[in-house]
Parts: C-alpha cells; structure tokens; sequence
C-alpha cells in the first residue's frame, strides 16, 4: 500500500542542490525499511559505533503526516536535531520526508529526503536522494559524512543481528 500527502511548489533554486547515494545493506528490504524506521532500533544504529555513550532520543509516528524526531550529539550541551514529516510511505519500497535539521549552533536547514529500499543479491540496495541543500559545502558534507556515517552504523546493526 503506497501513502501520499500533497506536496508545494518546490524551490527551484535550492532544489538544483541535491546528492545521491546508496549501499547495499546485509538484510532484506522489510529490515532494513524497519531499522530506518523504527524508534528503538534508530536509537541502536545511532550509538552503535561510538565509544562514549551520547544522548540519542526518537521518537516516530509513522504514518502520513507522522514526524520522526530525533535529537542526538555527544552531551547535552552539543545536540543536533532532526523533524521529518512523512510524505509517502510505501512499507518496504519507498519513503518521502520533508526533513528539517538544526545543529549545536542553532543553525537550520529544510531537505526533501526520498529513500528507496531495492532487493538485490547479497541484502538490499538503500539509495536516497536529498534535494533542496542551501550551499554545495552543506551538500557536499552531507554526501561525503553524513550519509557515509548513516550507512556505517545501520550495516553495523543490521550485521549485529
């Protein structure tokens, strides 16, 4: 079952700014669409490869118009934070957000984020596109460290099961 909500008009001008990326990710679809989605296992994946314990708090509605929002950062002092409203959701194809981020510093960034989820031989291809960036530097850290990290610590759990 494919879920919709309707869209705006897109800013063309940031819209040009986009990255893709993908992995292919040791477990099939449902599992990995699940531990993309899933509060308890987010707060997993989140951690899963520091050394120090930080703050990891989500909580998901996972539903059209649902938010997901996740705070996280090394102590108190120094959280980033995260609003996702669902757009789309196609349970275990495909998911649409409008995410909207804020780092330590305050600063915030809005980015449409679609992700699919691909069986292929050896688990599943996870690919995204996130669109709307404000500088190429913002998109180029996001495709460089962001999404690398994102992709390193859900293969870590997924191989952890």
């Amino acid at each position: 079952m494919t879920e919709h909500a309707g869209g705006t008009a897109a800013d063309t001008t940031t819209e040009t700014l986009e990255l893709r990326a993908s992995r292919t990710l040791p477990a099939t679809p449902d599992e990995v669409f699940d531990a993309y989605t899933d509060a308890e296992k987010q707060k997993i994946w989140f951690s899963i490869l520091d050394e120090e314990p930080g703050v990891v708090e989500i909580e998901v509605d996972l539903r059209v118009g649902g938010r997901q929002v996740a705070v996280w950062g090394p102590d108190r002092d120094t959280l980033f934070r995260e609003e996702q409203v669902f757009l789309e959701i196609d349970r275990p194809h495909r998911l649409v957000t409008e995410s909207t981020g804020s780092d330590p510093s305050g600063e915030t960034m809005t980015t449409h984020i679609v992700v699919t989820f691909e069986p292929v031989k050896g688990g599943t291809l996870m690919s995204l596109v996130q669109s709307g960036f404000p500088t190429p530097e913002i998109r180029d850290f996001f495709a460089s460290q962001a999404w690398v990290g994102a992709f390193d610590r859900i293969e870590a759990y997924l191989r952890s099961l």
